[in-house]
């Protein structure tokens, strides 16, 4: 079994992100290598639905999340249909799996309270690295772009006179978001300061490590948690935290949700509806403090 013209399809045709082409990938390999150890089978011909669920029955027991196997089934299911396009199967042993069913996690989000204590006393140091640090923190809650996003950031995407950001999102769908005044002022202090680093080499990526090269999922993640951590004592605290954060906030603050939506590229309303039930969850809290009969 061999799933390298899949992946080909779906970077290339289909233009999965670099990070969902590695997730499906995993998740093949782990389904190949678990038909190959229990059933000695190395031919999708073999595989019906039986062997599907004995795998998903496999990962419940390992304890692994319902989430996780989710978007392995999603996997499969997007590998299958390939597979009877090409005529690799006859049949489409997915048909009959059921996806198992999933608790609703609300998105994690820092505090109002917690944010403004993180701009106006966080110690980001000085020079070059600082502005870098606290323009990756501002741009995240400024305009809730993913981490993917901005670390493909390039110094054309900004236009400086509308207050404008060009974002490259899934699947190579554009999007203009604005941001405010006092953050141009910061991103035009930060140009000023790489300009004057005199990195080696390309300097149209955005941002860039202490180096000069271009920054990294990783590189972005440490900066991030690190921050995070002096406000809030949060257990998750990557990147998509303060793109929940802004949502959020947002919300909080009165937006139209269809803006939300345009805002962060979410392709379906219902992506952005899982917001609300922070904002309920929120009203219900004060309804029950200030209520005399609540």
């Amino acid at each position: 079994m061999n799933a390298g013209s899949f992946l080909q399809y779906i970077q290339y045709e289909k233009r999965f992100s670099p990070h969902t082409v590695a997730a499906y990938s995993s998740d093949l390999e782990q389904f190949f290598g678990y038909l190959s150890l229990t059933y000695h089978i190395n031919n999708l011909d073999q595989v019906d639905h039986s062997l599907i669920r004995s795998w998903i029955v496999s990962m419940m027991e390992a304890k692994i999340t319902a989430r996780s196997i989710n978007r392995k089934i999603t996997t499969l299911k997007t590998f299958y249909k390939f597979c009877l396009r090409n005529g690799s199967v006859i049949k489409n042993p997915m048909e009959k799996i059921l996806s198992p069913k999933q608790s609703k996690r609300l998105p994690v989000y820092v505090e109002e309270k917690q944010m403004e204590l993180l701009f106006e006393a966080a110690d980001f140091g000085k020079g070059f690295p600082a502005l870098r640090d606290r323009l990756i923190m501002e741009l995240f809650y400024s305009t809730g772009m993913r981490v993917s996003e901005l670390a493909g950031l390039r110094n054309s995407d900004f236009s400086l006179a509308e207050c404008t950001v060009k974002i490259i999102g899934k699947r190579n769908k554009e999007r203009i978001v604005p941001f405010t005044r006092s953050l141009k002022l910061m991103i035009e202090q930060y140009m000023k300061e790489k300009d004057t680093m005199n990195f080696p080499g390309n300097h149209e990526h955005f941002f860039t490590t202490d180096e000069g090269n271009k920054t990294y999922r990783k590189h972005i993640y440490r900066i991030v948690s690190h921050y995070i951590s002096a406000v809030t004592t949060l257990e998750k605290k990557s990147p998509h935290v303060l793109r929940h954060t802004f949502a959020t906030h947002m919300l909080n603050n009165g937006a139209d949700i269809n803006s939300i939506k345009e805002i962060l590229g979410h392709a379906n309303l219902s992506a952005t509806q899982v917001y609300t039930h922070n904002t309920i969850e929120k009203l219900k809290k004060i309804y029950k403090q200030a209520h005399p009969r609540a």
